[in-house]
């Protein structure tokens, strides 16, 4: 197999010929044949997220085909398409797991950052945390929904019953949730890098009522602001164009630090709160939802070799929509 891999933090990954990996009890192992690149992956490799388990392959937006199952595996089948996300493992035996908070287990493990992940041609993966998927599921269109999606869903459910929902940094997560706010007849509010028309376009596209710089005011007050750019001044950005009662979601896993801000904009019951990975409920529960009114995910795909130019590529704010890495064929 074929592996593109982090072996210190803020160094290229290095494309390596490896053993094909044998799956263990309670493993499944993937014929990987799409994986997203999502804004962790290059929290991971610029070294922002502290102890990967290096050396590590980073990926976990991963679509492929089950092709081998360690004993005991039943389920998912040999054959079949599924779905790696990132949460990757959980204890099952913590508080947070026993009241059905495994998103903040106490021992997980997270697909690209503490076990090998999907910037490969194969990946092992326990059998108990992959989402099967439809048989005729574009793997490109796909790979993104399996965090980009996953998180942005998490974050709406956090954001409340809002009605007007600001996204603040138009990237691949916002791109797909905005899709979803529309579709449950929510106002979307599109905040960008100041000057991107070119993610200001595709919002209004996707059905925004409106799309701006992040240096703007919107035209209408919100009930809830999403923010998916790892920008911490953002929050008290947010926090001035949302009603009383208001929500701030920081959607993101790594966000610079936030600075000190008037009291007066946290003041009448505004709140802000943080996302954490997400749960195995929350990814079948978004999978249900795009099932029955599918998304249009737009998608830059690259060959795996070319994963650190992808990378470069999201670090410097050249993409509208989501990178794709695509191993080569069987």
């Amino acid at each position: 197999m074929e592996a593109m891999v982090l072996r210190a933090a803020g160094q290229p990954l290095v494309l390596e010929s490896r053993p094909l990996p044998q799956p263990g009890a309670g493993q499944v192992r993937i014929r990987i044949e799409a994986c997203g690149i999502c804004r962790t992956d290059l929290h991971v490799v610029d070294g922002e997220l502290p102890h990967p388990a290096l050396p590590v392959v980073p990926g976990h937006e991963v679509v492929g085909i089950v092709d081998a199952q360690g004993p005991d595996v039943i389920a998912p089948a040999l054959g079949m398409r599924v779905g790696v996300a990132w949460l990757a493992h959980t204890c099952g035996h913590c508080p947070y797991c026993g009241q059905g908070q495994e998103n903040l287990c106490d021992a997980p493990l997270f697909t690209g950052y503490t076990v090998d992940g999907g910037f490969a041609t194969h990946a092992l993966a326990d059998a108990n945390f992959v989402f099967p998927l439809p048989d005729d599921a574009d793997p490109v269109a796909t790979a993104p929904l399996m965090c980009a999606g996953l998180i942005g869903w998490r974050s709406l459910r956090a954001a409340g019953n809002a009605s007007h929902v600001g996204l603040y940094g138009f990237g691949a997560a916002a791109h797909i949730l905005a899709q979803v706010c529309c579709r449950q007849g929510r106002s979307v509010y599109a905040f960008t890098r100041p000057g991107d028309d070119a993610a200001q376009a595709l919002a209004l596209s996707l059905g925004a009522a409106w799309a701006g710089g992040s240096d703007q005011m919107p035209p209408h007050e919100l009930d809830a602001a999403i923010i998916f750019a790892p920008v911490g001044a953002l929050v008290p950005t947010a926090l001035a164009a949302v009603r009383k009662g208001g929500r701030v979601v920081c959607g993101g896993i790594h966000m610079s630090d936030i600075p000190s801000f008037p009291y007066r904009l946290l003041w009448e019951e505004r709140r802000i709160v943080s996302v954490a990975n997400l749960t195995r409920e929350d990814g079948e529960e978004f999978l249900r939802v795009v099932a029955a009114a599918p998304i249009k995910v737009h998608t830059t795909t690259y060959p795996l070799a070319d994963a650190n130019r992808a990378l470069a590529d999201l670090r410097g704010g050249r993409l509208v929509g989501a990178a794709v890495l695509v191993p080569p064929g069987p």
